[in-house]
């Protein structure tokens, strides 16, 4: 029984660091997915293809099921709406992701954004913040988003 507790405890309310490595990694998914729903609501009226293509994302980008990727879309969901900032996210994702990482994360949020073929002003503002919280540089930032803006054009959203 105190076994179990121990487990629980360790699994659950340990900081990401001191996790074992799959929570760690179960936690840093949750945030980067949780940054992916954000870019979502940026608008009055959230549109099905910007949900359809947060799942495209996670499904491909974490080698994931259809029912994998909408368990943690729902952790990572509610997680979203119960924090008060992008820092909990962001910081854990500093933690874990390197610079590569950080740039496709980036990228995948500037997917997000052009995924109806427009560019709302609160998804730019959006992008560009999680970007200066991720340490990503300006350069690679304009990089990613004349990307995406490119592929929207061009029928690719």
């Amino acid at each position: 029984m105190l076994s179990s507790i121990r487990t629980f405890f360790n699994t659950h309310l340990s900081r990401p660091g001191e996790r074992a490595p799959e929570a760690a990694e179960q936690a840093v998914r949750r945030a980067a997915a949780a940054l992916l729903l954000e870019m979502t609501h940026m608008e009055e009226a959230p549109e099905t293809i910007e949900r359809d293509t947060v799942m495209a994302l996670v499904r491909e980008c974490f080698g994931m099921t259809y029912s994998q990727a909408e368990a943690l879309l729902g952790c990572a969901d509610a997680e979203r709406k119960a924090a008060t900032d992008y820092f909990q996210f962001t910081s854990l994702i500093n933690e874990h992701y390197g610079p590569e990482d950080k740039v496709r994360l980036v990228a995948a949020l500037w997917q997000v954004a052009y995924a109806d073929a427009r560019l709302g002003r609160h998804e730019e503002y959006l992008v560009r913040k999680l970007s200066e919280l991720l340490h990503v540089p300006q350069d690679v930032f304009i990089h990613a988003k004349l990307e995406a803006e490119q592929a929207a054009a061009a029928g690719g959203g």
